[in-house]
């Protein structure tokens, strides 16, 4: 038995896959398979009922995931404390990412990084925004990248940065002709909103109560990508961060229109668990997300 052997298991259970555990650790669906057997052999216990689909963890596989959890966690602590003395850049970033985030920001960091060191990884994974912190808190991932970030007792905030907020709206729309608007402009306009239990959401039914404006919703949706094609078709308009909707304004297919008196922006943060000791590896990968950050902000265009 040995670690990799461990943190095959855990990714299998984690991902409830065999495919997804043996991609995540480079090897084949059947050395992933031999792993959980060698596991099995050694404990004389079956770790995972492959007789439903999809398969099922038995007790004792729970007990050695959440016990071989910690032990991949405290040798990934000696490891990069080994790695801070000799500065080495190499392994794995594990990154969770709100899918706005990870779609339009991530790609190119993570093809800059790879350049830049390439003994080092990115494994990124999009997932809603109560899934990153989760993943976070269970340090399934090293970083999470979420906006309207919260800190907790838990949890560390590093601000990264943030995104100005624009109308976007069907060109052929008549507020698509207009330099700016303020949120007044939305008074009984078809809206096409968030899910109510996403912090953006929040974030927009407050701005919308504090000038006293109240609008018309027509659908509700939990991704800016679903949101975009309906205010494409005409269904109805949204506020969104510009750089979400930057490619759909370049296509044609969109227009953005700033927002004024007042401006509203949506701020983006990177989670980490509290006294996670950081190696040398994602300490360069939140200074280039840092970096990536200082480009100075393109305006968008009606």
């Amino acid at each position: 038995m040995n670690i990799e052997t461990l943190r095959v298991f855990c990714d299998v259970v984690q991902h409830q896959s065999f495919s997804r555990g043996a991609a995540l650790n480079e090897v084949s669906q059947s050395a992933a398979t031999q792993s959980v057997h060698r596991l099995e052999r050694h404990f004389g216990v079956r770790l995972i009922d492959r007789g439903k689909r999809p398969f099922v963890v038995t007790p004792e596989g729970q007990a050695c995931y959440e016990g071989f959890r910690e032990v991949l966690e405290l040798y990934d602590a000696v490891e990069a404390r080994l790695r801070s003395l000799r500065m080495e850049v190499a392994g794995v970033v594990r990154v969770a990412a709100i899918y706005s985030v990870g779609l339009h920001h991530m790609t190119r960091c993570m093809q800059e990084f790879m350049q830049r060191y390439p003994k080092a990884k990115v494994r990124l994974e999009y997932q809603r925004p109560n899934k990153v912190y989760d993943q976070v808190l269970g340090a399934e991932v090293d970083l999470g990248i979420v906006s309207y970030p919260a800190a907790s007792s838990e949890l560390d905030v590093v601000p990264w940065r943030s995104e100005r907020m624009v109308l976007a709206c069907n060109p052929d729309h008549p507020l698509a002709r207009r330099e700016t608007i303020t949120v007044e402009h939305l008074a009984g306009e078809p809206y096409i909103a968030f899910d109510r239990d996403l912090s953006i959401r929040k974030e927009i039914d407050r701005h919308l109560r504090q000038r006293s404006v109240s609008v018309s919703v027509a659908m509700e949706f939990d991704n800016i990508e679903t949101i975009k094609q309906a205010v494409a078709i005409g269904v109805g308009v949204s506020l969104l961060p510009e750089p979400t909707v930057r490619m759909e304004v370049q296509a044609g297919l969109l227009s953005a229109v700033p927002l004024t008196s007042p401006e509203l922006w949506r701020p983006l943060g990177i989670i980490h668990r509290q006294r996670k000791v950081f190696t040398p590896t994602v300490t360069k990968f939140v200074e280039l997300l840092h970096e990536t950050a200082d480009h100075p902000r393109e305006q968008c265009h009606a």
